[in-house]
Formats: structure tokens, C-alpha cells, sequence
């Protein structure tokens, strides 16, 4: 009897040692580590999260902010999948070079987070793409498209039905060049904008954090960082110029695309969706949030399950 009471407080033992080891690697996975590794001279500074054996998922900002954007959505994920967010150079916690040591253009984003990719051994990835990080993704996705495994889409617009009127100063200014146009972007880099950008067309404002338009633009504040802004806002028509070529993309190699889209965005609109990606693409899933640009901001465990349940049909695992 004395025997069976002491093999079976010793199996319970085992079991209880057993769960508060897998609680503890599973707390382990969902941390978040903050790193920086040398590009060209450059400072790329990039988060971290979860088994760097399971599927990675590049997560990629857009403007103006980083790789902060992605603070709620790692731990999430991170028991499941290998997470990696970079921010480009002049955001973030990334180097700032001025002009003259640096050329603002979309492809040489890109080419930094290609060799950041390159330097962190990611041979095979989905992408999260959001406003700029759809101009750096999807022309990784053109330049490599053996590397894609999947496509996340958050606000991320490849289609010219899919740009506003408000954001057409970009495409003009791209086209002219013109100075007065020029001198009206200046506003887009001001504080007023970025709560914008935030705030316009949630449902819940009171779920954005104001840490994120106060921390964006201090960054947003620094000396000769709105001559870069600047500077990537005139080549942002080198975007456009990649549609047709980025459609060639979605329409030859059909990766399986998760639309999570902020339906009130005062900048993407829903029809570069509905006439845009569902037209090109076959294998597409697509949900529309209620919420703005920064949907993510709002819909972090919407996101989450979504994109588990998308990777998991995929058989992304």
C-alpha cells in the first residue's frame, strides 16, 4: 500500500515537473528579444520572438512608425511560429544616415532588409505587410519569390483603385516634383497627422495607445529625418511604377494571401481589395475590420487567430 501511495505521488510529481517545464518554455517562447546586427554599415535593429526552427514570419512596418507596431502581436504568435521585425533605416531604433551617406529610395530599403534577411539565414518566410511594408515585401516577394511561404496583408496596397484622394499628393509629387506639393507633405510629418493616422476611423480609439503617435514622432522629430521622409514620399511613385509587376507576381506564382484590412484606412481603400487582390489571387482569404489605417492597433487577437488559423490551412506549421 506504502509503495503504491509513493508511486503514485511520484507520477504526480513527474507530471507537475512536466507542466511547469512546458509553462516555462512556452513563457520563454512568447518573449520578445530586441537586437541589432550590422547591414552595410548600418545599425538594422529588429525584434524577436518565438522558435527560430518553426515557420518565420517577417513582419514589416510602414509609415510612420516600426517595429513597435508589432509590440501586441508577437507574443501571440510566438508559441506557434518564428517571428522577425525590422525597421528600416531612419526608423525606428535603426541607424539614421543623412542624404548625402544614404539614398531614400524604396529599392534601397529593400535591399537592406534582403541582406538583413540574408544575414539572419531566412531562406523560406511569410511576410506581414503594412503601407510601406507592402513596397518592401512584395518587391522581396518579385526578387525571390522560392523565399514566400505565405502573404499577410494589413493596409498594404498594391493597386492604383485602391489609392484616395488622400493620397494622391504622393503620386503627384512623385510625378512633378513640385515644391508647394512638397512644402504640403511637410504636414504629414507633424504631430496632429500622425494621431491621424491612428485614430481616424476606429471604432475604439480608446484602444490605441497614445504611445504610439508620441513615440513616432520623436523619431519623426529628429534633426534631418524630415528631409528623408521627404525624400521617400518623391519615390513613392517608384511604387505604382511596380504594380503591374508585383500583379505578374500574385497572378504567376498565386502565394496564399490573408487580407486583414481596416476598412475605414483614410488612405487604402477597400476597393484595391475587392477589384485588386481577389482578382489576381486565387488562393485568398479576407476579412474587413472596423477600424482605420493601424488596425492592428485595435484587433491585435482578431489578427492573431486569423493568421494561426490561415498558416495552420495552409499547412504553414
Amino acid at each position: 500500500m506504502i509503495v503504491r501511495n509513493f508511486l503514485t505521488l511520484a507520477i504526480l510529481a513527474m507530471a507537475f515537473l512536466a507542466l511547469v517545464s512546458e509553462t516555462k518554455a512556452q513563457k520563454l517562447n512568447t518573449q520578445i528579444s530586441y537586437n541589432t546586427v550590422k547591414i552595410d554599415g548600418l545599425d538594422i535593429f529588429y525584434r524577436e520572438g518565438g522558435d527560430k526552427t518553426k515557420p518565420t514570419i517577417l513582419l514589416l512596418h510602414g509609415f510612420p512608425t516600426s517595429s513597435f507596431m508589432f509590440r501586441n502581436l508577437i507574443p501571440q504568435l510566438a508559441d506557434k511560429y518564428h517571428l522577425v521585425a525590422p525597421d528600416y533605416p531612419a526608423f525606428g531604433q535603426s541607424s539614421m544616415p543623412k542624404l548625402s551617406e544614404f539614398e531614400y529610395t524604396f529599392e534601397n530599403l529593400t535591399n537592406v532588409i534582403d541582406k538583413f534577411t540574408q544575414q539572419l539565414k531566412l531562406s523560406k518566410y511569410s511576410i506581414y505587410v503594412q503601407d510601406y511594408g507592402s513596397a518592401v515585401g512584395f518587391r522581396l516577394a518579385v526578387k525571390h519569390p522560392e523565399r514566400i511561404e505565405a502573404i499577410i496583408v494589413q493596409n498594404g496596397n498594391a493597386y492604383q483603385n485602391g489609392l484616395s484622394e488622400t493620397a494622391a499628393p504622393l503620386k503627384i509629387y512623385g510625378e512633378t516634383g513640385d515644391e508647394k506639393i512638397g512644402e504640403a507633405l511637410k504636414g504629414f510629418l507633424k504631430l496632429e497627422i500622425t494621431k491621424f493616422q491612428y485614430l481616424h476611423g476606429a471604432k475604439n480609439p480608446n484602444l490605441v495607445s497614445p504611445d504610439t503617435w508620441t513615440l513616432d514622432q520623436s523619431l519623426l522629430d529628429r534633426q534631418g529625418n524630415q528631409e528623408i521622409q521627404l525624400a521617400l514620399f518623391k519615390d513613392y511613385i517608384t511604387n505604382i511604377r511596380q504594380y503591374d509587376d508585383w500583379h505578374e507576381y500574385f497572378r504567376k506564382n498565386q502565394p496564399p494571401t490573408l487580407v486583414v484590412w481596416g476598412k475605414n484606412d483614410p488612405f487604402f481603400t477597400v476597393d484595391g481589395v475587392k477589384n485588386g487582390f481577389k482578382k489576381d489571387l486565387k488562393n485568398i482569404e479576407v476579412h474587413y475590420l472596423d477600424g482605420g489605417h493601424f488596425a492592428l492597433e485595435e484587433y491585435p487577437n482578431e489578427i492573431a487567430v486569423y493568421i494561426t488559423n490561415f498558416l495552420k490551412q495552409q499547412k504553414i506549421k
